[in-house]
């Protein structure tokens, strides 16, 4: 067997390294996970313009010495199929680097332990000029005025992870990347912030000196979150567990926060299931192809972790910003689909049932015929029929074509627009005040009021639990 060395070109290798889908937010993630990995405390992120862009991240962590620190500057220095520790949020051993070239042309890792600093950098035009992959040692005084810098020379051990020359936004866009940037963290790494990770403290992250709060998806200390049974399924040599949230209603929530878990995509695409790998959340919002996103689930979120052997079965990508379980998983989550949405749809369909109220007269009601719902003003209702009562022949006609014209041209599309987007702001309370109640139980009175009449508007949605108006008239005057 003949064989020859063909090297790639390695210009055009990192192009298309570069251009493997990453967002800056995504790419920060996947650098945190190795801080984390390395049992990190304290993570400081720093993104200003220095006088160009600089990125910086200073974790407290292990640490690395220089073979430590070359390894895992290595591309691909893991093997995915190797067993790692149950807190490694790794796998291929490549985050660091494909992350970081997404975003700039310059990564230098500097790291401490057992009190000694080493220095390894990638300049990727440098590897493109030279057509090879040279790892540099550069002098680490060029590094003396990069943010963090300072901290970390004072620290015992730990890493600082410096990017230069980003390319893939300017400096007028720092602030909104670096909004996004906390609101994402804050999202992906909830656990480890809360505290709530089993044999880890909370992990404290900072974004340009602020402090992140955790923002957990699933609002489970609020009184109206409904948490459902949890269900553990045996899987690969590792046990996942399914905790299915409905959230609270809008109507059990304040405009803040409301909007705070309606999350920047909204609840209709912000429901479905949540996947974690070991506490760190991957995906989410997602039905993956088994159910239709739909209004009445929109309360619906389900969680799912996972340990971290079970990528392959998961599909999950390089980039952990994408999944797709196998057909046996598959089968135990449609099931789970199907119990916890007929409870997810009920504070949407339970509230809309009392239109059917039989303790109440309402002025609309809820007409199905051969399946089709129809809302329609109830003609039988005691003030309508009085007013009936009152017009001839041709003033009745118009009547019914007045209350046709209001059900027929009933604004449907912009009233479920509005409650979806904005509910605590629709207020469709009674215009009719006090004294215009008043005033329709004196005309009836000079009319001759009777008491079978008394008793059925006092079943309306005007007159319920307002009996006081007709006392003069049931006294019989």
């Amino acid at each position: 067997m003949h064989t020859e060395v063909v090297k790639p070109i390695v210009s055009n290798f990192i192009k298309s390294l570069r251009d493997i889908g990453y967002s800056f937010e995504v790419a920060v993630a996947d650098v945190l996970d190795n801080s984390i990995t390395a049992k990190a405390k304290n993570i400081q992120i720093v993104c200003i313009p220095n006088p160009n862009t600089v990125f910086t991240i200073l974790d407290d962590g292990n640490g690395m010495s220089n073979d430590e620190l070359i390894d895992a500057m290595r591309l691909a220095t893991n093997d995915p199929d190797s067993t790692r520790e149950e807190t490694d949020l790794g796998r291929f051993g490549l985050g660091l680097k494909t992350a970081s070239f997404s975003q700039c042309t310059d990564l230098t890792v500097i790291s401490k332990k057992d009190g000694i600093v080493s220095i390894k950098q990638w300049d990727l035009n440098f590897i493109s000029r030279e057509n090879e992959w040279l790892l540099i040692t550069p002098d680490i005084k060029q590094f003396e005025k990069i943010p963090l810098f300072d901290v970390f020379m004072k620290q015992d051990c730990g890493t600082l992870v410096v990017w230069r020359g980003i390319d893939t936004f300017t400096e007028a866009n720092i602030p909104s990347k670096v909004d996004i940037l906390r609101n994402h963290l804050s999202l992906v790494f909830h656990c480890f912030l809360e505290g709530i990770v089993p044999g880890k403290k909370a992990l404290s992250i900072s974004v340009n000196g602020h402090q992140l709060e955790p923002f957990n998806p699933f609002n489970p200390k609020h009184i109206a979150t409904q948490q459902l049974t949890p269900e553990k399924i045996k899987y690969m040599d590792g046990e996942i567990i399914i905790q299915p949230y409905i959230l609270p209603h809008h109507s059990k929530l304040s405009q803040e926060q409301f909007e705070k878990y309606a999350t920047k995509d909204g609840y209709t695409k912000s429901q479905g299931f949540y996947l974690y790998r070991a506490h760190r959340l991957l995906i989410y919002g997602t039905w993956w192809g088994m159910h239709r996103a739909n209004d009445a689930h929109k309360l619906v979120r389900i969680k799912i972790d996972i340990p971290n052997n079970q990528d392959t079965a998961w599909g999950i990508d390089i980039k952990k910003s994408f999944a797709n379980p196998d057909t046996e998983l598959k089968n135990d989550l449609k099931r789970i689909i199907q119990q916890v949405t007929v409870k997810g749809s009920r504070p949407y369909t339970g509230r809309g049932k009392k239109i059917e109220d039989k303790s109440t007269t309402r002025f609309w009601e809820l007409m199905a015929d051969n399946k089709e719902i129809k809302f329609a003003i109830n003609r039988l209702h005691p003030i309508i029929k009085s007013l009936e009562n009152t017009l001839d022949d041709d003033q009745q006609h118009l009547l019914n074509v007045i209350l046709m014209g209001v059900e027929g041209y009933l604004p449907l599309d912009a009233i479920v627009a509005q409650l979806n987007t904005n509910p605590l702001n629709v207020k469709q309370d009674s215009l009719i005040d006090e004294v215009q109640i008043k005033a329709l139980v004196e005309n009836w009175r000079a009319g001759g009021i009777s008491e079978d009449f008394i008793k059925q508007l006092l079943r309306t949605e005007v007159y319920k639990n307002r009996e006081d108006y007709f006392k003069y008239a049931s006294n019989g005057r």
